[in-house]
């Protein structure tokens, strides 16, 4: 369910509204929908492990960044967060998902909103910095979508760009033990698994807010093309390594058979 931004073109961008210092009110369907996971939980004898509750802040617009391993794992952190400092976490889900009957309705009152997968989505882009905006976390999947192999995958930069052109912090998660609960390819979950959870240090990116995007017109006198060409591989560089930097953090809350290259 979860998702990653992907690269907004690159334009000038208003600063962030402060950001509201109280929690903002949640809906009825996020106090519900939370109260029934707690009770499957009981009901399905889920065993959830947490670490790190006091890394937590208490906080508005923060990013909390985590690995992706199951339709399990946004709403997991979401009761997990609630309950310990009152934030709502609203997660990107995909645009087919959000369009489902019924189901796409209790999403989006949730939280979630949609964003287009594979290609740039400017809307789910300026989605995401009004949820930061408005006071409430936003969770995302650097990885962009469930890893099958069940170890890190690469990174989107999106992730790195919103921190940067958001100015928001982010809050490195890692979560495992959901590829049993609810496996790619289940209907239902599994029971009498567990699930760990586990909190790192907030931190922001070191990299000014003048990192865009890269992309530009299809043609260009060539001394402004090269030079175009050149500004963007340097922002494609500085994205990257943020991009590396959060995924290696992740990584080192995650246990060693779960890193994948970033061990």
């Amino acid at each position: 369910m979860s998702a990653a931004p992907a690269d907004p073109r690159s334009g000038a961008e208003e600063p962030v509204p402060a950001r509201p210092a109280a929690p903002p009110p949640v809906t009825i369907t996020f106090r519900l929908v939370n109260a029934s996971v707690r009770v499957l939980m009981v009901l399905w004898r889920v065993r959830l492990v947490v670490e790190g509750l006091d890394r937590l802040p208490d906080r508005p617009g923060i990013i909390l960044a985590s690995n992706h391993l199951s339709w399990a794992d946004p709403v997991l952190l979401a009761v997990v967060v609630h309950r310990a400092n009152g934030r709502r976490v609203r997660h990107m889900a995909k645009a087919e998902a959000v369009s489902i009957p019924v189901f796409g309705l209790l999403l989006r009152d949730y939280g979630g909103f949609a964003v287009r997968r594979g290609r740039p989505d400017r809307e789910a882009y300026r989605m995401a910095r009004d949820v930061l905006a408005g006071g409430d976390w936003l969770g995302l999947a650097p990885e962009g979508t469930r890893s099958r192999t069940g170890t890190l995958g690469e990174p989107k930069p999106g992730v790195a760009l919103l921190a940067v052109r958001s100015g928001a912090e982010i809050v490195p998660a890692a979560i495992w033990g959901t590829e049993e609960l609810w496996p790619i390819g289940s209907l239902l979950p599994h029971p009498g698994k567990t699930v760990h959870i586990r909190f790192g240090d907030p931190y922001r990116l070191s990299i000014g807010p003048d990192v865009e995007a890269p992309g530009g017109p299809a043609e260009e006198p060539r001394g402004r093309a090269d030079g175009r060409r050149s500004g963007a591989a340097e922002r494609h560089a500085v994205l990257d390594a943020a991009s590396e930097e959060l995924m290696r953090r992740i990584a080192s809350l995650l246990p060693a058979s779960y890193r994948g290259r970033f061990g």
